[in-house]
């Protein structure tokens, strides 16, 4: 009897595998919305937007795209009595991860993500090439923008290892401060740490470079330098700009005619468009029963050269929106700085990078300024 309930288990087992199977294929999208944060479903069991619940969608990739850690925006969120998908206080960053990497914020559905090997103890586990997966374009209305999708999962390969020393020694990112790794040595190329520093008695806040506080297998002799000056630097350079805007304005108009440039070398549709013939002459082929190993990895090669396209272009888009948003600072902006503003450093820095006797100040839309000191 026992040996009977298990056959029969195994074969429910399978039919069930089957018929999930046959609506993956048909692009059939069936997911769990009782802990999805960002989505309901309506009377037909489609997937909608919970205008409530995606605003925390929203806030999240903003943060993190603003710079924040997983773990200030999940404290953020508790701070502020915001729930999960779950319904749960507690906020994890595994929690964030998920949201930062899951397709369906920007209306498309990977399946088969996860599969059960054994019909008997249920236990599902991550799809490593075992079962095939299908990805289903606009299945439902997406939350989150495909460009901005694209910039956060740029910036969380970005993340893991901001950079490595001579020794090897891999940096990891860090967003305890605003100058935190965009401090850069000009003699031996390390990043600035920030020290709390007590010399004679005298207390202050210093920025040195990690070859001298630390083995790097560098020597360097980068002068110390007080984080007050970095924050007048940062004034000079903006107060720069806003004192000869007509010569940045062209600058910044050269740097978009310079991206436009180089996203006119290599488009999407052309590749789509060889993708296609490729896959002709390979149905042609399978059809006559004909060697077509050598065409199918062109096209796996073509589709990696598609999907690297569609990074590039939105990382393009952004930068264009980036210079846009200095053109329109720069105009609006009618006085000088007056002092210095943390928010201005994580929307417009990207690197400071200090040399014996002067700093050069190098914003995210492409323009550098020297600044003497």
């Amino acid at each position: 009897m026992a040996s009977l309930a298990q056959q029969e288990s195994q074969s429910l087992s399978q039919n069930v595998k089957l018929g999930l199977q046959f609506r993956y294929q048909n692009g059939q999208v069936q997911v769990n919305h009782n802990h999805f944060l960002g989505y309901t479903k309506d009377d037909e069991g489609n997937l909608i937007i919970d205008p409530e619940q995606a605003e925390v969608v929203k806030r999240i990739y903003r943060k993190y795209l603003e710079g924040y850690s997983m773990n200030k925006i999940a404290k953020g969120l508790e701070a502020d009595g915001i729930l999960t998908g779950a319904g749960k206080t507690k906020w994890w960053t595994s929690t964030i991860n998920k949201i930062l990497r899951n397709e369906k914020y920007i209306g498309d559905a990977l399946l088969q993500k996860t599969y059960t090997p054994d019909f008997l103890n249920k236990t599902r586990v991550k799809s490593n090439g075992i079962v095939p997966q299908y990805y289903v374009e606009g299945n439902h209305e997406a939350i989150i923008p495909k460009d901005i999708f694209l910039r956060v999962q740029e910036e969380l390969v970005r993340r893991r290892v901001v950079k490595t020393s001579a020794n090897g020694k891999k940096r990891s990112y860090s967003c305890n401060h605003c100058f935190a790794q965009i401090v850069i040595c000009g003699e031996c190329g390390e990043m600035f740490r920030r020290i709390h520093w007590n010399n004679r008695g005298c207390k202050s806040i210093v920025w040195r470079c990690l070859s001298r506080l630390e083995p790097t297998g560098q020597e360097c002799h980068a002068r110390t330098v007080n984080e007050t000056v970095l924050e007048n630097v940062v004034v000079q350079a903006i107060n720069t700009l806003l004192g000869d805007k007509s010569t940045y304005q062209a600058q910044l108009q050269q740097n978009i005619a310079k991206v436009i440039r180089e996203a006119q070398k290599n488009t999407a549709d052309d590749i789509d468009e060889q993708l296609m013939e490729l896959q002709k002459e390979l149905l042609k082929k399978a059809n006559n029963k004909e060697a077509y190993d050598e065409i199918a990895d062109q096209i796996f090669e073509l589709r990696e050269q598609r999907e690297k396209c569609t990074v590039d272009t939105a990382a393009r888009d952004a930068q264009i929106v980036r210079i846009n948003d200095l053109q329109d600072f720069i105009k609006q902006q009618r006085i000088d700085l007056a002092e210095f503003d943390e928010t201005l450093v994580k929307r417009w820095l990207k690197q400071i990078t200090v040399w014996e006797d002067h700093f050069t100040v190098e914003l995210k839309s492409g323009l550098k300024i020297d600044i003497e000191g």
